[in-house]
C-alpha cells in the first residue's frame, strides 16, 4: 500500500532539489552529504518529536530508508 503524504510531490521535489543543489554547487563529497543529512534528521526528530516517540519515529524512518534503497 503506497504511503499518502499530506504534502504534494511538487513541494517535496522542490525542497529536495534545493538541498541537492547546495551539495552539488559546493561539490560536497558523498560521505559529508550523508553525515550532514543524518545530522539534519536527528535534529528534526529531536526538535519536532516528543521524547517518548523519538525512537519509534527513528526506527520507522530507518525502515523506510532501507526499503527505498532495496527497491532500486
Amino acid at each position: 500500500m503506497p504511503i499518502v503524504s499530506k504534502y504534494s510531490a511538487e513541494q517535496q521535489d522542490q525542497l529536495l532539489s534545493q538541498v541537492l543543489d547546495i551539495f552539488e554547487s559546493q561539490e560536497i563529497p558523498v560521505d559529508l552529504c550523508l553525515m550532514t543529512l543524518g545530522n539534519a534528521v536527528s535534529n528534526v526528530i529531536d526538535r519536532g518529536v516528543p521524547a517518548n516517540k523519538r525512537q519509534q519515529v527513528a526506527e520507522q524512518f530507518s525502515r523506510v530508508l532501507l526499503q527505498s534503497v532495496q527497491a532500486k
